[in-house]
């Protein structure tokens, strides 16, 4: 048995230490807004943080992540700047990729809350999205900067 807190919720999981800690999150705690992308940790779509740290849930064995604090898109509130800014600027178009771009981009924003285009492009560029929209991520998470900078909820 291992035992997790994600979301600030304790779960108990009966699962081989080594299973992804992807495939815990979602198919034995049903939490399905992290998705499965490349199952290599190349595209993002699995992003979760761990520790506060944006992390590749599909190549984290659930051992290595017991003890720790995990946060899905679900413990993301809906008034977070980074998902207004979202809306705001009309960023999905599919939405597959999203959740795992969002957790990244508040990841990005914790170690740099005024970050460059330059900071935002390097920090942001293993993340894909299949339909291409990173100009309005761009502008996204300069939109939420600018919220938290004056004080926005974080």
């Amino acid at each position: 048995m291992i035992s997790l807190v994600v979301n600030s919720q304790k779960h108990t999981v009966d699962v081989t230490p080594d299973t992804p800690l992807l495939w815990v999150i979602r198919e034995r705690i049903n939490l399905t807004g992290t998705k499965y992308g490349c199952g290599i940790a190349q595209c993002g779509a699995c992003t979760v943080h761990i520790d506060g740290k944006a992390e590749r849930s599909c190549q984290i064995p659930v051992k290595d992540a017991e003890g720790k604090k995990i946060t899905t898109i679900e413990g993301i509130p809906e008034n977070h700047p980074i998902k207004t800014a979202w809306i705001a600027d009309d960023v999905p178009q599919c939405g597959y990729c999203h959740s795992g771009q969002i957790m990244s981009a508040i990841a990005l924003l914790n170690e740099k809350p005024q970050p460059t285009d330059a900071d935002i492009d390097n920090f942001m560029s293993g993340n894909i999205c299949r339909c291409g929209t990173y100009q309005r991520i761009r502008h996204a998470i300069h939109r939420a900067a600018a919220v938290m900078a004056e004080g926005g909820t974080k």
